[in-house]
């Protein structure tokens, strides 16, 4: 059985207590390219990671290809002039990630306005209609958790928490956000821990804050972010020992 086909249970049943690994490059990137996001997925699922999260129906193909048991959290992330959201926005994207072989969509679950100007009511009430697959959450707070929920989100993930203008003054990861989520989701609803996590220890903290599972990405498949922090901090140190110096 490859997860594509696994029920809701099953897929909790792999998950929960587990790393979901974020596996993406941003636009530009020598690495932004299906094999290359394969191997990093298959690497990652080697070492023992319960599942991935991947960008674009291209990257979810290869990688349902060369792992085909593989657990998929897929997205598709386009931007629009005239709204804020970009995570799986609307039914095109949604149609497209579950096609190329995802086993969970996830989308933006915000308040905010959606490109097409549908509400997320609308896009979930057609998803469950006309597609029936699970969905995973992405909020930013505690109220659009919880409706995400009552919508028939199966996870819900703090993805966007510190992301939006309702949550800008916040930094992941979401700490205060985590037990509140906990202590109000159904216990069949998901809760991961998703955003600002950079050592194992955020990772272990998280699931001692009621996350069911955590994903990582920058911290460990960020490479481009990454090295530039690095040279930034290195840079910046040069600076400061050349000035006390004096040169």
């Amino acid at each position: 059985m490859t997860f594509y086909s696994a029920s809701l249970s099953e897929l909790a049943n792999r998950v929960r207590g587990g790393l979901i690994v974020s596996v993406q490059a941003p636009l530009g990137s020598p690495i932004r390219h299906p094999y290359v996001i394969a191997s990093m997925a298959e690497a990652c699922l080697n070492n023992g990671a319960v599942g991935v999260r991947l960008e674009s129906p291209e990257h979810i193909s290869a990688v349902r290809q060369r792992c085909p048991k593989a657990l998929i959290v897929g997205l598709w992330k386009q931007t629009f002039a005239n709204s804020d959201v970009y995570i799986t926005p609307g039914w095109h994207e949604v149609r497209s990630v579950w096609a190329a072989g995802a086993d969970i969509v996830a989308l933006d679950a915000t308040d905010r306005i959606r490109p097409d100007g549908d509400s997320l009511d609308i896009l979930m009430r057609r998803i469950q209609q006309e597609l029936a697959i699970p969905v995973m959450a992405d909020v930013d707070s505690l109220n659009s958790g919880l409706k995400a929920s009552d919508l028939g989100c199966a996870w819900v993930g703090t993805t966007l928490y510190g992301y939006t203008k309702q949550t800008d003054s916040f930094h992941p990861p979401a700490w205060e956000l985590l037990p509140l989520l906990r202590a109000e989701l159904r216990s069949d609803v998901l809760l991961i821990c998703e955003g600002g996590i950079s050592s194992s220890t955020d990772a272990a903290r998280a699931l001692r804050e009621g996350a069911d599972a955590v994903v990582v990405g920058t911290s460990i498949t960020g490479i481009d972010l990454q090295v530039s922090n690095y040279r930034s901090v290195i840079d910046n140190e040069l600076v400061k020992n050349n000035n006390n110096l004096g040169y």
